[in-house]
């Protein structure tokens, strides 16, 4: 399935949390957790910042805060429970029926996150990211695979049992005799099996890393 990390300018629409956040652009939040109720969007907000009595009374003045506790306060962190109006930015993300991965990163009024979702769904949320105005970058783009697809059954089990059965220790705690008798078949076809497999997992490994290091 796969994953893309991406930055959006969320004070291009109605967005509260992510206007404070350009008030105080050297102030790093990090949404925490969120849930939308019937007041509004509850989440929990993390903030590091030297500014912290000035941050807590712009959550204790303002009207579109409808509820507000300090969860911790120490140093120059603070977390902030709340309750605030949903964005826009937000409402797009959940109609496209995706949610981000927490945290969620916010600096200046760009949210920074991770979504990991089908193709047509990534594909309806940035598309009604355009549709709404909200400018945002794509910071990198990924693919992961369930084992089970890599592998045939027969494949997973033999080269578990290899792991399992230390064949791939240094020194080797068992030979592809004993495990070609496991599964009652020959050693030629014990090697061909191995073989496929590991050229498997090689080449799903290499395709994962060779994106990182161009």
């Amino acid at each position: 399935m796969p994953s893309i990390r991406l930055k959006l300018d969320a004070t291009a629409v109605t967005d509260w949390l992510a206007d404070i956040s350009a008030e105080f652009p050297d102030t790093e939040f990090n949404v925490l957790t969120d849930q939308s109720t019937t007041d509004g969007l509850l989440g929990i907000v993390e903030a590091k910042t030297p500014n912290k009595t000035r941050l807590k009374h712009q959550f204790e003045d303002a009207s579109e805060v409808r509820s507000y506790e300090i969860v911790h306060d120490n140093d120059d962190t603070v977390v902030i429970k709340c309750t605030i109006p949903m964005s826009e930015a937000y409402r797009t993300l959940r109609s496209s029926g995706n949610l981000p991965e927490y945290p969620v990163h916010l600096q200046d009024g760009w949210f920074s996150f991770t979504v990991t979702a089908s193709h047509e769904q990534l594909s309806t949320y940035t598309e009604e990211l355009a549709t709404s105005d909200i400018p945002y970058h794509i910071l990198s783009l990924s693919q992961s695979r369930d084992s089970n697809e890599l592998l045939t059954d027969h494949q997973s089990q033999f080269i578990t049992a290899a792991v399992e059965r230390g064949y791939y220790n240094m020194p080797r705690e068992c030979t592809l005799e004993e495990l070609s008798e496991s599964f009652e078949i020959n050693k030629s076809s014990s090697s061909r099996l191995l073989r496929r497999a590991e050229n498997r997992i090689i080449k799903e490994f290499i395709t994962e890393i060779a994106p990182a290091e161009r």
